[in-house]
């Protein structure tokens, strides 16, 4: 059977009302990931129309991406890591500044199945969402079961979008 999407319905329903409701709002987005290595931005451009609201989308993987295309201080990566609000903070106002942006939303995380610790399991994801002008950002860590790695990666990016709602 052929769909009209690679991606899982719920992400491409989500991704829709995304596009849907920041046109409506006219405002532009851009996204910064980490773990979710662009499936984010992945179910915005699986919505036609996406090109009136998707601005860009880094996908920063690397401690060094985060630093040379967002801005990232390398002292929050050493002090906090890159698994941290801080981290999603910088991350999430490094996407604005580099972008036309009215609101961008990062996320980082440990998606697996290695790369745990006791204080940041699998799991582990951390969000920011910062606007354009406003000095307040919204950022929160969660923890999801440690399915597998692309359960984990699904529910992130559902966060993610859910974060750039109007």
């Amino acid at each position: 059977m052929m769909t009209d999407s690679l991606l899982p319905e719920v992400l491409t329903a989500l991704a829709r009302r995304v596009i849907t409701e920041n046109a409506a709002a006219g405002r532009k987005i851009a996204v910064a990931e980490s773990c979710t290595g662009g499936l984010v931005s992945a179910a915005l451009t699986e919505i036609a129309g996406s090109s009136d609201v998707l601005d860009r989308g880094f996908v920063t993987y690397s401690n060094e991406a985060k630093q040379e295309l967002l801005g990232v201080s390398p002292d929050i990566i050493d002090t906090f890591g890159a698994v941290s609000i801080a981290c999603a903070w910088a991350m999430a106002h490094g996407a604005v500044l580099h972008s036309r942006a009215d609101v961008a939303v990062a996320v980082s995380g440990i998606a697996g199945p290695a790369g745990g610790s006791s204080d940041k399991p699998v799991g582990t994801v951390v969000f920011a969402r910062a606007t354009r002008g406003d000095e307040e950002t919204v950022a929160e860590e969660k923890r999801f079961e440690p399915g597998t790695r692309a359960e984990v990666r699904l529910q992130a990016a559902l966060v993610a979008l859910e974060l750039l709602l109007p």
